[in-house]
This record gives C-alpha cells, structure tokens and sequence, in this order.
C-alpha cells in the first residue's frame, strides 16, 4: 500500500472528533459548509453543517444571501446538543447579532458541561466583494465571540475591521494583539490573500500562548482558492479537536490548507475550489517554517531540504549519543567508542572552563565530536565544533544573538517538542533537531507528553534536517526500536551506568540491530505532545 494509501486508512481508522460548523451554504459547493466538510474530512474528524444561512452563489458571485432565523439555528444546535456534543465549535458566516446571541448561548451552555473550544472564522466579506456583515454584527462579534474565542483566523481586512482599525494602518503582529485585548486566546491572522510585501512566501501571523511568529510556506501559484479561509479555519478546529494546543494546530491547519489548494480544480467559470483530502500530514515539503520574532525574511529558508531527512551517511551519522555531566565521563564514553557526546553542566561554576576543555581534548584525541549545551560562547571561544541549545535559550538571544550564533560556525543541535518547536528548529537549519521526550522520562520536569515511536517516525519523515531521539530511552530494547525509526542519532543518558566500558558496546550492537531491522511506519498525523 502507498503512503498515501496508508494515510487514508489511518485516518478512516481513528476515532473521529466531533465539531459543529455554523456557517453558510455555498449553492457552489466551494466555500462555507461544504469547504468545511472536506477538511474535516482529511483530518479523520465528523463535521455536523449546521446553516445559519442560505447563499445564492456560484464559481464567480454571490448574488443573494438569507439568515436563517434564530430559533432555527437554535433548534439545529439543541437538535445536536441531545446527540453529538462537540469538542469544537467552528463559525463562518453567520446572520447577524441574533444569530450571534444564541451562539454565544450555546458556548457558555456546553462549556458548563465540558471543556468546549471555539474558533471563529469571522467571515464579513467574499472574495467577490460583497459584503456579509453590517456595523452591528461586527459589534456583536466584538462582543461576545471574540471574549469566548479560542482561536480567531481572520485575514487582514477582517483583523482590521474587527479591530477597528483604517485599511492598512497596522502589521499583522498589532492586529493580533488588539484582538487578543478584545478577549481572543489566540489569533491567526492568515496573508494566504495578500501578496503584497510578502516575496514568495504565504505568511501567517500567529500569536498564542505557546508561540508566535510568521507561519510560513511558499506561496503557490494558482486560480483556484475558493473556500481558502473556511478549509484553514476548519482544519484548525479539526486538529483541535484532536488534542492540539493553538500553536500546533495552526502548523497542521497550514498544511492542510497548502495541500488543498495544491490539488484545487476549475468546477465553474470562475475561481474553483480547493480541496482538501488526507495524506497532507506525511508530505515533507508541507511543513512550514516558523520565524522568532516579527521579522519575516525567508529567503535563507530556502535552502531547506524539502524531503524527509536523507538516508543515513558519513555526512549525517550521529549514532549513539552520550549525553554527561562531567568530562571525565566524556574521556570514559569516547574511549568505549561513542563518536558523539554532549557536555551537559547545567549548573556551571568556575570550573567550567576546564571541563570543557579537557572534554574537548578527550574527544579530539579519540575521534570524536563534542557537543557543549548552552554555553555555546565559551564553545566557541575554546574551538569546541557543536552546541545543543534549547528552544528557551535560542528565544532569549534574540535576533542579534541567533546572528551571532550562526555566524559562530558552531554546529546547532535544537530541542523540539511539539510541532510548532519544530517548525521554528527548520528556520534555523541546524545540524539536528532532538525529538523527545520518546519515552517518560526523569532526568527533568516536562510538560510534554511523550512522543513515542509514532512520533519520532513522523519527526523523521517530516522534519527536513537529521533528527536525535532523546527521553527516556533505559534499555536497549527500547534504543533498537528507536532506531528503527531511522533517526540519525540516538541519545543515552541514565543507561550509561557507572562503567561505560561495559555498557556501550551493547548499546550500539542495539543501534546496528535497530538500523538493520524492518523501519517504523509512519502515522498519517502525530499525536499532540502538549496538553490543549
């Protein structure tokens, strides 16, 4: 079976979360409800259309519009309340503030029963020009949406009308705030729509509680993008109904939405509709980038492969990699025949100097590389050729001083935990980027849940650069089947024990056993690895 058939059969298999859509009926089965469905669809979750209005339209306008009446909306929701509960509500078009009020009803109502989010996808205006929203619905968006929104994904007209602001007064990066003061959790406020300024590139600002920065992918080439919003701000809602925070389902909604409009089709005389499907989450080239701060170059991105992490080489192998505190540990694991080790000190004093350096001169003389984490200054300044930095520590540089890194020459190992970290790791193109934790671990408090093998095979498959499995990994039954993912190195810290002398060798007879044996497959979509 081909990976895509693969990814069909997954989705199909899983247990499908359900999400209400309150939007419109497009008569053209491009945008609204119909837009909604297909991403749904690709996510493996079930969609119940609720229509809160009726539109005349076609590929080239919309001619007519027709609210449905509050307690007709009200009916359909109870109608659904009684039988399908919802993890997510999702909003498109909607008919005004009477319609808004039994909305905002329902969230609170449901919210009382159990956890409930809520993305509004605040759609005042068709791409054809007509507009679907007066001053009051507007208000009433303002007022009662927004304050219960877990996530809004508007574009930057309808940022800057919900925000108040005049056309092209204020940066995406402001209209996300000014919204998030309105009482929005998080924002996107999408530029799939706006070319201007933009290169090639298709730019989305993204402010959550985990992350934000500019969510980026080339931008494509093509006519049909009818249903663009409506499939983004579905596939959001679908992916947080799996259990994504924010931040990760705007990853998984920027490549659904990607894919879509790669496989959009002429159904009329005018814009045709995109079209989402399965299998977008195993496609390498669909994973974004994520920028560190409001800078949005990215030009130097590039360069990133667009495929899954290349075969195992001279040039990638990192192996089994120790990770120690102390260079004594370092001189004990080079001269049992590991080639990489991590020099960890987290709690540094006047001697850190010397540990470096004699760790430094221990490698040198065996062959082996060192990797210094944190203090790549000090690595630098002492000729050490790696640092391994957390996504923490690289934010806290800021922009001069991740310049001043890449400039070092250091090779940059990078943690990532979740998607959006990996997204972010990719912009920097660095030597690796660590997938854990695999497994629970001790050795540090986390919030991650772990990635397991699932994951780490999807982090292979996805991340573009070489990627280090790390976490919880004690026996080496468990370093065979991480390998087995085709990670290009593999982290042991605990499981050295006292003599490494005698505990190597059957480490890395696990790594052969690993490399040797049948690869792991791969998930049609990871599992979320941060508590929503």
């Amino acid at each position: 079976m081909t990976q895509a058939g693969q990814a069909l059969a997954a989705t199909e298999s899983r247990a499908k979360p359900i999400i209400w859509s309150i939007a419109g009926n497009d008569s053209g089965g491009g945008a609204g409800l119909a837009a909604d469905l297909r991403a749904a669809g690709a996510f493996g979750a079930h969609l119940c259309p609720v229509v809160a209005a009726v539109t005349a339209q076609n590929s080239r306008a919309v001619t007519r519009i027709d609210a449905v009446a509050p307690e007709v909306l009200d009916a359909q929701l109870a109608a659904l309340a009684a039988d399908l509960p919802p993890a997510v509500l999702k909003t498109g078009l909607l008919g005004g503030r009477a319609q808004i009020e039994v909305l905002a009803r329902w969230v609170d109502r449901l919210r009382e029963r159990a956890p409930v989010a809520l993305v509004v996808d605040p759609v005042l205006r068709a791409s054809s020009g007509a507009d679907f929203a007066v001053a009051d619905t507007v208000a009433a968006y303002r007022e009662l949406l927004l304050p219960r929104a877990t996530l809004v994904t508007p574009n930057r007209r309808e940022a800057e009308r919900l925000a108040g602001v005049d056309e092209g007064s204020t940066g995406a990066p402001e209209l996300a705030r000014r919204l998030q003061v309105l009482g929005a959790t998080s924002v996107c406020v999408t530029g799939g729509d706006d070319g201007a300024g933009q290169g090639g590139w298709a730019l989305d600002w993204i402010d959550t509680p985990h992350a934000s920065g500019w969510l980026a992918l080339p931008r494509l080439a093509t006519p049909h993008t009818h249903g663009t919003g409506c499939s983004f701000a579905s596939s959001a809602a679908s992916a947080l109904a799996l259990g994504f925070v924010p931040a990760d389902a705007l990853v998984l909604a920027k490549m659904a939405t990607t894919q879509a409009l790669r496989h959009g089709y002429a159904a009329g005389q005018g814009a045709g509709p995109v079209h989402a499907r399965p299998g977008f989450g195993i496609q390498p080239d669909l994973m974004p980038v994520l920028s560190w701060d409001e800078n949005s170059d990215f030009d130097s991105c590039q360069r990133l492969p667009g495929g899954r992490q290349s075969p195992i080489s001279l040039e990638n192998d990192i192996g089994l990699y120790a990770i120690v505190d102390a260079a004594e540990r370092v001189r004990q694991v080079v001269a049992a025949g590991v080639r990489v080790v991590q020099l960890r000190i987290k709690t540094p004093d006047a001697t850190l100097r010397a540990a470096i350096t004699q760790a430094l001169a221990a490698c040198n003389a065996a062959g082996a590389t060192l990797v210094v984490n944190d203090h790549w200054r000090l690595a630098a300044e002492l000729g050490a050729p790696a640092v391994h930095l957390g996504q923490e520590d690289l934010q806290a540089l800021g922009s001069e001083g991740r310049a001043e890194l890449a400039a070092s020459g250091l090779k940059l190992g990078v943690s990532s935990h979740s998607l959006w970290e990996l997204a972010r790791a990719r912009g920097l193109r660095p030597w690796y980027a660590a997938c854990g934790p695999v497994w629970p671990t001790l050795t540090k408090a986390m919030p991650w849940v772990p990635q397991g093998l699932d994951n780490l095979a999807w982090w292979v498959q996805m991340a573009g650069v070489p990627v280090v499995a790390i976490g919880g990994i004690l026996a080496p039954s468990q370093l065979t089947e991480a390998a087995r993912s085709g990670a290009a190195g593999v982290c042991v810290v605990r499981g050295l024990g006292d003599d490494p002398a005698q505990t190597v060798p059957a480490w890395q007879a696990a790594l052969q056993a690993g490399r040797a044996a049948p690869p792991l497959p791969v998930p049609a979509l990871p599992h979320a690895s941060l508590g929503a």
